[in-house]
């Protein structure tokens, strides 16, 4: 309810008007959500830029991450201060009241501003979801390519452990590939080869090739420590996205506070302007 307070008159009259100047909060909303898109847009375009699937190119990931995250603050500064000044300068002027109300007033319409166009952005990213869909698609594909690939290098690995450096005594009828990506399977589930799966590994190797009981162990041991560099290196990229992500979203609540902040200060001073010119 707005007051006015009314020459001769002892009590003020209220108006029934709120004293929310909605059309403005409306307009900075708008302008707050299409600044927010298209830094966005911007942003994610430096950052697809900014990755390349070479080796030694592009930046690292710690570093991406800190970059999206100094990005995320930048655009709700400057989304939300340009959305809050519009919505200060675009606001009623407030007749007869007081200077601490008009300064709450404009920091609150600037805090509803930034709250309409945080919804508004909301909605329009959750309109994207069948999009989503089609990308989470896409990663399936690149995740079942990558399980064809490591197959295959995990085939190789086992034709290189058999490969024979000349005529292998006593050929035996059985292929032990399988049974041995059995033991390596369990191996990386266990996170450790049994001394019982080491030593048979061996005797096949040094079986079915024609090496030295040496050899075949130094065979057996660099295959499979081959293949557990490879899973640690697949837990610690994993471990590393995981930790991405929590700081991705605590960035993202401090940007969103910053924004919110940054809005309400702008308002003011919009408002503030506003009443000087008018």
């Amino acid at each position: 309810m707005e007051q006015l307070i009314t020459p001769g008159l002892a009590t003020p009259v209220f108006t029934g008007r709120s004293a929310a100047s909605w059309p403005a909060i409306v307009a900075g909303a708008v302008i707050t959500a299409a600044a927010t898109l298209v830094l966005m847009a911007l942003g994610a375009g430096v950052g697809l830029a900014s990755i390349s699937p070479w080796s030694n190119h592009g930046v690292a990931v710690t570093t991406f991450a800190v970059t999206g995250a100094i990005w995320l603050i930048l655009t709700q500064w400057i989304s939300a201060g340009l959305g809050g000044y519009i919505a200060g300068r675009l606001r009623t002027r407030w007749v007869g009241t007081h200077t601490h109300e008009v300064f709450f007033r404009d920091t609150a319409h600037g805090l509803v501003t930034w709250a309409v166009a945080t919804v508004l952005v909301a909605m329009v990213l959750s309109s994207s979801v069948m999009s989503g869909v089609g990308a989470a698609g896409h990663a399936v594909g690149e995740a079942a390519s990558g399980g064809i690939q490591g197959a295959m290098q995990t085939a190789y690995g086992l034709d290189r452990l058999f490969r024979s450096t000349g005529a292998a005594s006593g050929a035996l009828s059985t292929d032990p590939r399988i049974e041995t990506g059995h033991i390596i399977a369990n191996a990386v589930a266990t996170g450790s080869v049994p001394d019982t799966d080491r030593a048979y590994l061996v005797d096949q190797v040094a079986a079915r090739t024609g090496v030295a009981q040496a050899d075949a162990q130094a065979r057996v041991d660099a295959f499979i420590a081959s293949v557990m560099q490879a899973q640690e290196k697949l837990k610690a990229d994993a471990d590393a996205a995981r930790k991405a992500a929590a700081k991705t979203s605590i960035f993202l609540a401090l940007s969103m506070l910053v924004g919110a902040f940054i809005a309400s200060v702008a308002a003011a001073l919009g408002g503030r302007l506003r009443d000087e010119h008018i």
